[in-house]
């Protein structure tokens, strides 16, 4: 059974989405959202960014639909990659922070949204 939403972040279409008996998650289907691709215009260069806060890892199921946008994403010579950033809180401001797992700090973060760093992934 699809799960209703507890917090107020989501739009008027994600509600409506949820309570379609027709498109039921138990049924198979399942949504989510990429908080941010990120680009840079004049190089070309881009990446998929998950955001999560307070601490928390995106779901497991979450993490395989990931999976399916990075596999495809890869033909493109311009692709760095879809990045998971985890923020203690909320924010670079309010906690430390981890990219991929690794604790990272306000410049690194900087940095790696320059493109300043090429991405090794495999």
């Amino acid at each position: 059974m699809t799960k209703p939403r507890y917090d107020t972040h989501g739009t008027e279409f994600g509600s409506w989405l949820r309570v379609q008996p027709e498109i039921d998650s138990g049924l198979g289907y399942v949504a989510t959202n990429v908080d941010y691709m990120w680009r840079n215009y004049k190089t070309g260069l881009w990446m998929l960014v998950e955001e999560k806060r307070h601490s928390r890892q995106p779901k497991r199921w979450q993490q395989q639909m990931f999976g399916i946008l990075d596999k495809v994403s890869r033909r493109d010579p311009n692709y760095r990659g879809f990045h998971i950033l985890v923020f203690e809180k909320t924010s670079p401001e309010d906690g430390r922070m981890w990219l991929d797992g690794e604790l990272i700090t306000r410049q690194g973060l900087i940095d790696f949204l320059a493109f300043a760093k090429k991405e090794t992934d495999e």
